[in-house]
């Protein structure tokens, strides 16, 4: 079931170890496209990530090509500012990928120019604003494909898809 998140030139490691905290805890893959901004033994990494790094499935791969050959390419979608899709309209299957950018570039022009709009979602958020943090990015598309999966994986995954009952 897992579901894949991929951070293109990560900068920070503090939200990466934040990162790969969230990807233990949902049960997804994280993948890290180099260059990264820090080293993976860093303190800042192994503090955020405390002791999850050993439950989180982490690969890194040397380019954007070689995070294609490993996973499923038709189901990779690219997290932007000019995303025309807001994230949760996305019907997401397992397996499927979401890739960020770094905290202070977003995606570089390189991979975004390989997506067609479809494929290109957006947080939404008030207008004036740049952007948020890049691990709260992650963890609202994470949690918003697991919870379409029904917390697949979960100890009280759910039964059938949340109704609007939930929410009067």
């Amino acid at each position: 079931m897992p579901l894949n998140v991929a951070l293109a030139e990560p900068e920070i490691p503090q939200n990466t170890g934040n990162i790969i905290r969230l990807c233990a805890n949902s049960g997804s893959r994280l993948h890290l496209v180099e260059p990264l901004g820090f080293n993976l033994s860093e303190r800042g990494l192994r503090r955020a990530s405390l002791d999850y790094a050993d439950l989180a499935d982490v690969t890194v791969h040397k380019t954007f090509d070689g995070l294609l050959d490993s996973i499923d390419p038709t189901r990779i979608f690219a997290a932007t500012l000019d995303g025309k899709i807001p994230y949760h309209e996305i019907n997401y299957q397992e397996e499927d990928t979401v890739i960020f950018g770094s905290e202070s570039r977003g995606l570089p022009v390189s991979i975004t120019s390989k997506f067609n709009p479809e494929k290109c979602i957006r947080i939404p958020m008030m207008p004036s604003n740049r952007s948020i943090n890049l691990s709260n990015a992650v963890a609202l598309v994470v949690y918003e494909m697991w919870r379409q999966l029904l917390f697949v994986g979960d100890e009280f995954p759910l039964k059938t898809e949340p109704s609007e009952k939930y929410f009067s």
